[in-house]
């Protein structure tokens, strides 16, 4: 993966500055979501992870990672997306999270973007019923006709949250 720097020309504002900073792309269908690096601890080819029984349909299962036990989330089925086909391109981004850590099914990955804070806009705000907390911004990258959105993810808020199953489970990292 290659590191990247892109502007936008744009002036920064306060909020957006403090969300600065390296994000690995991450493909899931035809959107690209952006997660802090500082969380990505390794990136792995997909295996069928252990199923756990009575599980959500987006806990694909576990995987045991060098002694290690971690939860594998796919995130398309976790989004409510279509059922992804796994395929060569298809990983698991083992996540080292506040106190454990998680896998997470992601289609592909692309590179890591450093993103000034002028690249960042605001999540948009909606109402209770669609729960966007997990996102923290909007990624602009690139220009023109070039220019794409990269959706920011708080991935510690996201799995932390208590629809995902794993709010209240005891940590996996000592």
């Amino acid at each position: 993966m290659k590191a990247a720097t892109v502007g936008s020309g744009r002036a920064p504002t306060a909020a957006a500055t403090l969300q600065s900073g390296e994000f690995l792309t991450l493909r899931l269908g035809p959107e690209e979501y952006g997660v802090d690096i500082l969380k990505v601890q390794e990136i792995r080819g997909y295996e069928q992870p252990t199923r756990m029984a009575n599980a959500p349909a987006f806990i694909k299962g576990v995987i045991n990672l060098r002694g290690v036990i971690v939860p594998i989330i796919d995130l398309r089925l976790r989004f409510g997306l279509a059922d992804a086909e796994y395929s060569s391109t298809t990983v698991v981004v083992i996540l080292n999270l506040t106190q454990r850590v998680v896998g997470i099914v992601v289609d592909a990955v692309s590179d890591v973007l450093a993103l000034a804070g002028e690249q960042i806009r605001p999540a948009p705000a909606f109402n209770h019923l669609f729960d966007a907390s997990h996102i923290t911004g909007l990624g602009s990258v690139g220009q023109g006709d070039a220019e794409r959105m990269l959706i920011l993810l708080d991935i510690e808020r996201l799995m932390g949250s208590a629809g995902m199953g794993l709010a209240d489970a005891s940590p996996l990292v000592h």
